[in-house]
C-alpha cells in the first residue's frame, strides 16, 4: 500500500507547554490508523497540526510528496484532507442535505452571478453535486433524515452527517476526532460498519483520534499512543493494548501493578 501521509518528527509548544514531542508515523492507502491516548495526550493537537490550525515548530507532514506545514487551512482542505471534529460542527437550522453539500464547496466553480440566475453551467454543476449527495446520503443511511433539520436529531445521527459532510469533499484522507463521543451502543455498531466500509469500498486511509478503546481494538490496522504529547507505542492491536507502557499510560503505575499482582 503507498504512504498516503507522513507524519516526521512534529514538535508543537504553548509557551513552556510541550504539547508534541517528536511524534512521527503514517497512514497508508485504505488503512485505519487509530491515535488512543489518555485525556490530554496530545491526540487531537497532532489533527490541528495536519490540518494547519496548529503550526508545529519542528518536524515535517507530507501529503504525497508535498510538504503541508505552513500552508493555509483552505488550501489544505483543498489538497484532500477531510475532518470531522469532537464536537459536532454543523449548521442546526440547516437540512442534512444542506450540511452535507457544503462539503461540496471545493467543487463548485460557478460565480454568484451565474449561481443565482441558476441556468446552463450552473444548473448543471448543481445537479452534479446534488447527485454526489445523494450518493453520500446512501452510503451513510441518513436518507429518512435527509429533509430534516439537524437540531431535531440524535446527537450520534449528527455525528453521521459530520463525517459524510466530510466525505463530499472527496478527500483522499479522513481525520476523525471521536466519531463515536455520543453514540448509544446501535449507532456505534452503525459506524464500525460505515468505518469498515469507507476502507474496503472507497480505501480511504483514516487517522482516528478514539477513547473507546473495544471499538478501536476491533477496527484499527494500526494503534499509534500518545502520552504527555509523546509517541510510547505503534503497531497492531493485538500487541498495542497488552504492552506494559500502554497500560501504565491508560491506568497509572499503581493499578497497573496491582491488576498484575492480582492476575
Amino acid at each position: 500500500m503507498s504512504t498516503i501521509i507522513q507524519i516526521s518528527n512534529i514538535v508543537l509548544h504553548f509557551g513552556g507547554i510541550k504539547a508534541l514531542e517528536d511524534v512521527s508515523f503514517a497512514a497508508k492507502k485504505g488503512e485505519i490508523v487509530a491515535l488512543v491516548g489518555p485525556n490530554g495526550a496530545g491526540k487531537t493537537c497532532v489533527l490541528n497540526c495536519i490540518c494547519g490550525i496548529y503550526h508545529p515548530s519542528a518536524g515535517e507532514i507530507k501529503l504525497g510528496d508535498r510538504g503541508i506545514i505552513g500552508l493555509p487551512q483552505h488550501q489544505i482542505a483543498a489538497l484532500g484532507i477531510g475532518r470531522t471534529f469532537q464536537f459536532v460542527e454543523l449548521f442546526r437550522h440547516m437540512t442534512v442535505v444542506e450540511n452535507i453539500m457544503l462539503g461540496r464547496h471545493l467543487h463548485m466553480k460557478s460565480g454568484i452571478i451565474k449561481g443565482g440566475v441558476y441556468w446552463g453551467s450552473a444548473k448543471r454543476e448543481e445537479d452534479a453535486n446534488v447527485r454526489e449527495i445523494e450518493k453520500l446520503i446512501s452510503f451513510f443511511e441518513l436518507g429518512k433524515y435527509r429533509s430534516l433539520p439537524v437540531y431535531t436529531l440524535s446527537y450520534g445521527v449528527q455525528k453521521f452527517i459530520g463525517v459524510a459532510r466530510a466525505m463530499a469533499m472527496e478527500p483522499q484522507i479522513l481525520l476523525l476526532d471521536e466519531p463515536s463521543t455520543g453514540m448509544n451502543r446501535k449507532e456505534k455498531e452503525n459506524l464500525a460498519r460505515i468505518l469498515l466500509r469507507l476502507k474496503d469500498e472507497k480505501e480511504i486511509p483514516m487517522i482516528w483520534v478514539e477513547h473507546d478503546i473495544p471499538l478501536v481494538g476491533d477496527l484499527a490496522d494500526r494503534i499509534v499512543v500518545l502520552d504527555y504529547g509523546k509517541k510510547i507505542a505503534e503497531g497492531i492491536p493485538e500487541e498495542v493494548l497488552r504492552a506494559p507502557q500502554v497500560i501504565e499510560a491508560y491506568l497509572g503505575p499503581g493499578l497497573q501493578k496491582l491488576i498484575c499482582n492480582e492476575g
